[in-house]
């Protein structure tokens, strides 16, 4: 057949996935079983493109890597109390029913069952990182909770892959440590690439496959050579730029993976009835999440949202399958059943997630009970009448243009402790609350407040922030900055009163009109853009 084929029936699949408000992931699995039943498609060649997908996704996980996100506790203690707990309960669930005596599960020694618990305590990352932004709530508190917990996950499946080898590593695995003043050669070059795109592309690929082969050739698991390459550049301002370049290459070459898994193995009824229990089981993978969330001081909304979006099988599951299908700890038929329950749980879990505010309503009295004493203080604006959200690069520029003639009625907030802990040490008026938390805003309706500045790094996290302060202050003037010029219009419509592209206004602009529109308390209703 011709190599790129195969993109035709993925294409399909993956749109009409989209269109039923699903990730494109789950039509690339169902149509992997489709072609399967073809019998027509290269299984091996699939599975080739699907390891490079796999080696640039972890290389683009170590890019984002933050060490200090994943020091608060309710990150490294949850996820890893959340992943034994489920290990031994799924497992020990599966081996007591081999035990039983159904065909279905004839054969499962302990190890083999604990081993599947594992493969089935992953949450999906490309499933959390669409809702989030598709739900502009990338940057809130119960998202970068639901992130810090994928990334632990991440982590506790590389070691798995480097120790899937079986095999010590080589005594010249000791000039691995060569990395370590090397790191600084590697960043420079980063350096010199600058913006050009290309350069970016092509010294990613390098890299995350450079890493890959040289890690394998001393008996260490390539793909852990990829993240730990991609996590020694994470610190350099250009690391974002470079994981957004490579996104559409890792993206086109997951799509290979996931065909791959749908084609390993035949369906059949068993299959269908075992990944359905399994797809009944992730509610306690949920109710979990949302207690041991609590247990450690998140509040009941925070936990709820961060536990629905978490409320699903990863494909670092079958990541995981895959290799214990390859070093014969599995039969092709458990890493089928295991692609499907993933199929399901994502189906299900995006339109919960779509509803989750009002899930969260309506089971309020009841999960408020399990809130212990709150981590999150309730956000008090004082008497500031100008509030700036979000204090990235254009949010700190707009504060610190209005900081001199209106610093003693000024404040900004974020929802990140460490940029808080940041401008608060500079001098500035900076609280930590979450702008897309409702409750974030409910005492708003008596405050002082008359301006706000919407500067967050997301469309969609502008403009669910707008909707909430719309919804209790309806006389607020509101401003508002785009990513892209074709936003503006959009954020104008949701009730700002004027927006600005962020390509053609730089925070002076920005504040300045502020400025000049707070002082002479026109307002105007139009469309503002450099």
């Amino acid at each position: 057949m011709n190599d790129l084929l195969w993109i035709i029936p993925a294409l399909i699949a993956g749109i009409a996935a989209s269109r039923l408000g699903l990730p494109p992931m789950v039509g690339y699995l169902l149509c992997g079983f489709v072609l399967n039943l073809s019998g027509v498609y290269d299984h091996d060649h699939l599975s080739a493109i699907g390891d490079l997908g796999v080696t640039l996704l972890l290389f683009t996980i170590g890019l984002k890597l933050d060490l200090r996100s994943l020091l608060r506790p309710v990150i490294w203690a949850g996820t890893t109390l959340h992943m034994a707990i489920v290990v031994a309960v799924f497992g020990t669930l599966l081996y007591w029913t081999s035990l039983a005596g159904i065909q279905a599960f004839a054969g499962i020694d302990i190890g083999t069952a604990m081993l599947i618990g594992f493969a089935l305590s992953f949450s999906s990352t490309v499933f959390a990182v669409k809702t989030l932004e598709d739900k502009g709530e990338y940057q809130s508190g119960y998202g970068q909770t639901a992130i810090g917990v994928l990334i632990m996950q991440d982590i506790f499946a590389v070691v798995f892959l480097a120790a899937s080898t079986g095999q010590l590593p080589s005594v010249w695995a000791l000039g691995l440590l060569a990395l370590i003043p090397a790191r600084y050669l590697l960043m420079r070059l980063l350096s010199h690439a600058g913006h050009s795109g290309e350069l970016q592309v092509l010294y990613g690929i390098v890299l995350a496959f450079g890493a890959y082969v040289v890690f394998d050739a001393v008996d260490v698991k390539g793909d852990l050579g990829a993240l730990i390459v991609g996590a020694m550049l994470a610190a350099h301002p250009l690391a974002g730029d470079l994981s957004k370049r490579l996104l559409s290459f890792k993206d086109l070459w997951l799509v290979g993976f996931f065909l791959s898994i749908g084609m390993s193995g035949d369906l059949s009824l068993s299959t269908v009835l075992i990944a359905s229990l399994l797809t009944v089981l992730v509610v306690f993978k949920v109710v979990l999440f949302f207690v041991l969330f609590t247990r450690f001081k998140m509040r009941a909304r925070t936990a709820t949202f961060s536990s629905l979006t978490l409320a699903n099988y990863s494909e670092f599951g079958l990541i995981v399958g895959t290799i214990a299908v390859s070093n014969a700890w599995l039969t092709e038929d458990w890493l089928v059943t295991i692609a499907l329950a993933l199929a399901m749980t994502i189906t299900i879990a995006a339109p919960i997630n779509m509803r989750a505010g009002l899930i969260y309503e309506r089971l309020r009295p009841t999960v408020r009970r399990f809130e212990t004493e709150s981590e999150d203080e309730p956000l008090d604006t004082g008497d500031a009448k100008i509030l700036v959200i979000g204090l990235g690069r254009l949010g700190t520029g707009a504060y610190d243009q209005l900081a001199p003639g209106h610093g003693d009625v000024l404040m900004g907030i974020d929802s990140d402790p460490d940029v808080v802990a940041k401008h608060q040490a500079e001098g500035r008026n900076v609280v930590r609350a979450d702008a897309t938390d409702d409750r974030t805003w409910e005492n708003t309706i008596a405050s002082p407040i008359e301006v706000w500045i919407l500067a967050l790094r997301g469309q969609q996290e502008n403009l669910g922030v707008l909707k909430r302060v719309r919804k209790n202050n309806p006389d607020a003037r509101v401003f508002a900055v785009a990513s892209h010029e074709d936003e503006v219009d959009e954020l104008i419509e949701a009730g700002a009163e004027a927006a600005w592209s962020m390509y053609a206004e730089a925070g002076i602009g920005l504040a300045t009109e502020v400025i000049s529109r707070y002082e002479s308390k026109d307002v105007v209703d139009g469309r503002e853009a450099g």
